[in-house]
C-alpha cells in the first residue's frame, strides 16, 4: 500500500507532466500545483523539496518561478519514486534488494515459509512496478479519456 505522501507526490508529478506537454509549458507555483492536484500546500512543499533534491524537478525563483519537470516522464521510474518517498517497498526486510536486513526472528531464510510465499508475490509485483514510469501514468489518463469519450 502506498502512503498518502506518495499519492500527493504522484498527483503533483502528473500535474507537472501535463504542463510539460503543453506548447508553451510554464513553471507552476506550489499554490497552482496544490489547487490542481487537491493536495494540501503544507505537505506539498516538503514533497517537492525531496523530489527536487532527487533531480526530478527544478525550482525556479522569482516572479514567474515555480516547479517544472527536468526529467522526461519516461525517465521517472515509479518504483524509484516509491523508494524515495516511502522507503523500501519489499513486504519483508529479508526480501529487499536495497535495504536488506535479516528478520530478527528468523533462524533459516532458506526454509522460511513466510519468505517463500511473500517472495513469489513480491517478485511479480516488482516486475510490474519497475516497468512503470510517469509517462505510463500520463498515457493511461489519455487512454481512459478516449475510452469514456471525455
Amino acid at each position: 500500500m502506498i502512503t498518502q505522501k506518495m499519492k500527493y507526490a504522484l498527483k503533483a508529478l502528473l500535474i507537472l507532466g501535463d504542463e510539460g506537454r503543453r506548447d508553451h509549458p510554464e513553471a507552476l507555483t506550489i499554490e497552482a500545483i496544490a489547487k490542481r492536484s487537491g493536495t494540501p500546500k503544507r505537505f506539498l512543499e516538503q514533497i517537492l523539496l525531496e523530489i527536487r533534491n532527487a533531480g526530478i524537478v527544478a525550482s525556479i525563483r522569482g516572479r514567474s518561478g515555480g516547479y517544472s519537470l527536468i526529467k522526461r516522464p519516461e525517465d521517472i521510474s515509479i518504483s524509484e519514486l516509491l523508494r524515495l518517498i516511502d522507503g523500501p517497498i519489499a513486504p519483508l526486510p529479508c526480501l529487499s534488494r536495497r535495504a536488506y536486513q535479516r528478520c530478527e526472528d528468523c533462524t533459516d531464510e532458506a526454509s522460511c515459509r513466510l519468505r517463500r510465499v511473500f517472495s513469489e508475490v513480491f517478485w511479480s509485483y516488482l516486475i510490474l512496478i519497475e516497468s512503470l514510469s510517469l509517462a505510463d501514468m500520463l498515457g493511461s489518463e489519455q487512454v481512459a479519456a478516449q475510452v469514456t469519450g471525455a
